[in-house]
């Protein structure tokens, strides 16, 4: 008897899981072609190529990788990614509301201490990345080529991270974080600027976007790695929202396998790296995260390097172009197979800290 509860159990938790990350897959299909009419209608891509680095020298390799103004390839396809996630997400919780059965209200994800915080994390950055991507393709702003500069950005980012910080000190009453093999770190109130860290370091990561179908790919390898953490863990509702993050970005990958549709651009990375690192809190893994995420490490630890190097050996560059995946392309490598390696790179990072994660 209690071997058949548990597989009744077992089998109501995988419905909740994979139906809502079906949705949101089978509501980003449906959305996609609107969208994207309207971008390419209103031309909503970057009307001028990279002229300088970050530090200010011409960008003569960067100009060459990323023409956007001929390719007009539109910017903004992240709404897609938070738009699918955010309608699955009101469809499933109106029906759960509006037509109340156990089935319903089982399918519903929502609840306050596993999935308010990341959903509002994804819909507050998202926007904001938004209002960025307006700003590029307008070429208005106060960013180089148009977009909000760096320290705004940053400034939202750290805001968030400060609500973020809170809601889990205050609300959800976590003061420590989980070391493998080391026990609890009890941080107390320092656990909020810890937060904050983390998330400014993970958002950094976003500019591993750029290249058709990697960002995508890698990102879809890191919420399903988070998924099967939160599952292990019976955090049923944050795993389903995991899992909506990632049928809602399979759509996006469907669309920008090359030749790209669209780019992620601000309006998903933004969202989706601050949402991960609240994921990777809620679960208490947070320090696997640079294992699991260590394609957006290194990616942003090459331009770290590549400024420093640039600033303190008289102009000299490690790498031909930063990031690193712009190395590669500008060594020759095909786009494609830049790619495809860091998504096989993505999966042996995530299968790595998935398995700390279980063993610790």
């Amino acid at each position: 008897m209690y071997n058949l509860l548990q597989l009744h159990a077992t089998i109501n938790d995988a419905v909740k899981i994979f139906l809502p990350a079906i949705a949101a897959f089978i509501v980003g299909m449906g959305i996609t072609p609107v969208i994207t009419h309207y971008l390419y209608k209103w031309e909503l891509w970057k009307k001028t190529s990279v002229e300088k680095t970050i530090d200010g020298r011409e960008a003569t390799i960067s100009n060459k990788l990323h023409n956007d103004e001929v390719r007009k390839t539109p910017r903004m396809g992240g709404v897609i990614v938070w738009g699918s996630v955010v309608i699955t997400t009101i469809l499933i919780a109106a029906v759960a509301l509006l037509v109340p059965s156990h089935a319903s209200i089982k399918l519903s994800y929502l609840s306050r201490n596993q999935t308010w915080l990341p959903l509002f994390t994804l819909i507050i950055a998202s926007l904001v990345g938004l209002i960025d991507d307006a700003l590029v393709v307008a070429g208005k702003g106060t960013f180089v080529g148009g977009g909000l500069s760096i320290r705004k950005r940053l400034l939202v980012v750290l805001g968030l991270a400060l609500v973020g910080g809170l809601w889990f000190y205050t609300k959800l009453g976590i003061t420590g974080i989980h070391i493998p093999f080391g026990g609890t770190l009890v941080l107390g109130a320092l656990f909020i600027p810890f937060f904050i860290i983390v998330m400014l370091a993970v958002y950094s990561g976003g500019i591993i976007d750029g290249v058709d179908g990697l960002a995508g790919g890698v990102f879809i390898v890191m919420f399903s790695a988070y998924a099967v953490i939160a599952y292990s863990q019976n955090q049923i509702d944050l795993t389903a929202f995991s899992m909506v993050i990632v049928g809602s970005l399979l759509v996006f990958l469907w669309f920008n396998i090359p030749p790209a549709r669209f780019f992620l651009s601000e309006t998903g990375t933004m969202g989706l790296t601050t949402t991960l690192t609240v994921i990777a809190f809620l679960t208490g893994q947070v320090f696997i995260l640079p294992i699991i995420a260590l394609p957006l490490v290194i990616t942003t630890a090459s331009v770290i390097i590549q400024l420093l190097s640039k600033k303190f050996r008289n102009g000299k560059k490690v790498f031909l172009v930063a990031p690193l995946h712009n190395h590669f392309i500008a060594k020759g490598w095909p786009t494609y197979k830049v790619t495809m390696r860091y998504w096989v790179f993505s999966v042996l990072c995530a299968v790595v800290g998935i398995v700390i994660a279980l063993i610790s």
